[in-house]
């Protein structure tokens, strides 16, 4: 997932709904929701019972959701009730209410189970009941699904209005993170070591701009892009890249645009509002760039999940035809600026890329506040090949530290191909998971991990990235001054060798 912020630097087009919630994780789906105080559904306890006794006797799926569920990991609770779903958070430091309010779809459940879309008719995920009092919830665009078990009511503090102080804000901050995210001791944090430090620093008539410093300090060390913090207005939030990334501003990404562009001949077409461009380099070999994977209905366009993937397709089908594909000798991808996203599109690619199934990674959520190496029950993530034509021969992916998040996911997913592509660049930024939004009880919203995609060796390349098996400088100063491009000439020059 990558935040608001990284997507409108990498341009997205898409309107701010899209932006705020891309690798669509439960709680961040709720960004894109209808913000709501929330309050415990009536009858709530009851119709989970009416329901548990009517699911085996013909009851439709959407009655037999009804009811108050909690998640395997992600550390929310989900309540169902006439049709309206919505969302609590919780930690050791209490329950708050989330900000989803979504509304189930009209008309008999599809094979994947009931969808729930917001106001605009926009669908953000899909329940579906695996027996009495367990259920799946499938994301839209992410990959994997989230176990959820019915519990009979929420707990008592969920109903409660929160303190919204800087003490408690400090606590729920703290305490979300240490129940949640997976990398503390990978990182070499010391959490507990940071309460110790930066809570007697706060006190009832700390200020907003003492309390946004003293936090944003306590997260910077983890490097780490999928972890943020926000005010309410959205104007000050952090931005935690991995050390020695240079991120650069609007002249920077149109100058590698610009050298980019230089590279390529003069036909290039272009899809998803730009998003996507398509070229042929001659020799039989093509050539992808994907700078998103969201917002590709462009401003005025479709929006959501679903939207995305349908105008993905219709690139790709014009993009891989028969004839293009018999004449295709290699491809290089290019994911060098490249925000993130949806996983499920880069999914979609890669089975473009393939003539059999094979596995992408592994997702697994923790699922133990107090044990970060306990997790969810592995996911194993698959790929399989389109329905229409595949290029099967020798690929190319181009990666740097701006290919984030749904980008890197996505350039995991092709490892696993066969043959498998040569990686030609710099090290991805290191960032994979999806995100929970968390809204903190002053307003302000923090950004979590809690996923790790692991490859066939149990291994994460969080904090790290995605090496090169071939190494070369990404959009060097000197290289940008000079409109060179040794990291597509070394991708052409390999390509063509093989």
């Amino acid at each position: 997932m990558c935040t608001n912020e990284v997507l409108a630097m990498f341009g997205s087009t898409g309107r701010p709904e899209v932006r705020t919630a891309t690798k669509w994780g439960a709680v961040a789906v709720a960004a894109a929701a209808v913000a709501a105080a929330l309050v415990v559904p009536p009858g709530a306890a009851a119709q989970a019972k009416d329901a548990r006794q009517s699911a085996g006797g013909g009851a439709s799926a959407g009655a037999a959701l009804e009811g108050v569920w909690r998640s395997d990991g992600y550390q929310q609770y989900l309540t169902v009730h006439q049709g309206e779903m919505r969302s609590y958070e919780y930690s050791a430091a209490g329950c708050l209410p989330g900000r989803l309010r979504l509304t189930a779809g009209k008309g008999a459940p599809g094979h994947s189970g009931v969808p729930f879309r917001d106001k605009d008719g926009v669908r953000w995920l899909t329940l579906r009941t695996t027996g009495a009092d367990n259920a799946r919830l499938a994301p839209a665009g992410s990959v994997g699904e989230q176990r959820l078990e019915r519990i009979a009511a929420l707990p008592a503090d969920c109903a409660r209005p929160p303190a919204a102080d800087p003490v408690h804000t400090f606590d729920v901050f703290w305490a979300t993170l240490r129940e949640n995210y997976p990398f503390l001791r990978a990182k070499g944090v010391d959490w507990d070591a940071m309460r110790a430090k930066y809570r007697p620093q706060v006190n009832a008539g700390t200020s907003d701009d003492r309390l946004f410093e003293i936090l944003s300090a306590m997260i910077e060390p983890l490097h780490d892009m999928h972890t943020q913090l926000r005010d309410a207005t959205g104007k000050r939030h952090t931005l935690n890249v991995r050390p020695g990334t240079f991120f650069g501003d609007e002249k920077y990404r149109d100058r590698v645009a610009a050298v980019t562009r230089a590279q390529l001949p003069e036909k290039v077409e272009e899809f998803a509002d730009g998003q996507i461009q398509y070229a042929d380099l001659g020799r039989g070999t093509g050539y992808l760039r994907v700078t998103i994977f969201a917002g590709y209905g462009g401003k005025e366009g479709p929006v959501g999940p679903d939207a995305d993937a349908a105008i993905l397709d219709r690139a790709l089908a014009a993009v891989f035809t028969e004839k293009r594909v018999r004449a295709m000798r290699g491809l290089v991808v290019d994911l060098r600026l490249n925000g993130g996203g949806a996983d499920a599109l880069g999914i979609r690619i890669a089975g473009r890329l393939t003539d059999r199934a094979y596995t992408a990674y592994t997702k697994v959520a923790r699922n133990d506040p107090d044990d970060p190496e306990s997790g969810t029950p592995p996911q194993p993530i698959r790929v399989r090949p389109a329905a229409g034509p595949r290029f099967t021969g020798p690929v190319a992916v181009l990666g740097g530290p701006l290919t984030i998040s749904a980008g890197e996911s996505f350039a995991q997913s092709l490892m696993g191909r066969t043959p498998a592509p040569i990686r030609i660049g710099e090290p991805t930024q290191g960032v994979f998971s999806d995100t929970m939004q968390r809204a903190l009880p002053n307003g302000w919203t923090l950004t979590v991990p809690n996923e790790k995609f692991l490859d066939g060796d149990g291994r994460t390349y969080d904090g790290t990235g995605i090496p090169p098996t071939h190494p070369e400088p990404v959009h060097a100063e000197a290289d940008l001054a000079n409109f060179r491009d040794p990291a597509l000439k070394r991708a052409l020059r390999e390509l063509r060798a093989r």
